[in-house]
């Protein structure tokens, strides 16, 4: 079941410690599917892992994660190739599709040589909850900033845009992100910019930011706006889940 309109969460979390598993999903991923709206005994969930090139064992421990939370998991591999037939219409009977972490440049690129930049527009607008994490989160705005191409950040311009926003992941506990974010939004390079600390996830409605939402005590959503050429923050206080 699709959700009343379309869908974004967009994290810097998701996960939990657990001691028998490798992680467990925390509040964000069992919030993406809340926002789904779906009646399904057992949620449908698809796991793309492009960005750390569909590592396998980074599937299997997201399929257990599923397992012990009640839900259907499919991992989207397109490394060798695609694995399903027909992705997009998969990706269709789905109530919610999750983006994991790794290198937003390079999974830009492998999405646009597949044509999954259009599909994703296309199962946005069908209701399909589209979420995800760092890499999972960046995808979806106009760019942000990334640790794609070294180990010092630089910005991503060329995401999806299905929202029309920046996005800044890893806020808190990444000390380089927060200046970068400033400067670009300042320079123009980067448009307002949507910031999450780690266990925070922002819910829009079409493009529209409705809520932040937390699986953490003391985290925040944060704004970066460029106000008479300089980058202005303003803090919004989560929901906790």
């Amino acid at each position: 079941m699709p959700a009343d309109q379309p869908t974004i969460l967009a994290t810097s979390g998701g996960y939990r410690p657990s001691q028998r598993l490798q992680f467990e999903f925390d509040a964000l991923v069992h919030h993406a599917v809340d926002l789904s709206g779906t009646r399904r005994s057992r949620p449908r969930i698809t796991h793309l892992g492009t960005a750390s090139g569909d590592q396998r064992s980074a599937g299997e421990a997201m399929t257990d994660a599923a397992r012990v939370a009640g839900y259907d998991l499919v991992n989207l591999h397109l490394f060798p190739m695609p694995n399903l037939e027909d992705v997009e219409g998969h990706l269709l009977d789905q109530d919610v599709v999750w983006v994991n972490g790794g290198s937003v440049a390079n999974l830009l690129a492998v999405w646009r040589v597949h044509g999954l930049d259009e599909v994703f527009r296309r199962v946005w607008r069908a209701g399909v909850v589209l979420a995800g994490v760092s890499a999972g989160s960046i995808c979806w705005y106009a760019g942000g900033t990334t640790d794609s191409f070294g180990p010092a950040l630089q910005e991503v311009t060329n995401g999806l845009g299905l929202l029309p926003y920046g996005n800044g992941v890893h806020y808190d506990s990444e000390q380089r992100r927060r200046p970068l974010v400033h400067r670009l939004v300042a320079d123009g390079a980067l448009p307002t910019t949507h910031c999450t600390d780690d266990g925070v996830g922002l819910v829009y409605h079409g493009t529209s930011l409705v809520e932040a939402v937390s699986e953490r005590e003391g985290k925040a959503a944060y704004i970066v706006r460029q106000v008479d050429g300089e980058a202005v923050e303003e803090r919004l206080e989560p929901r906790r889940l």
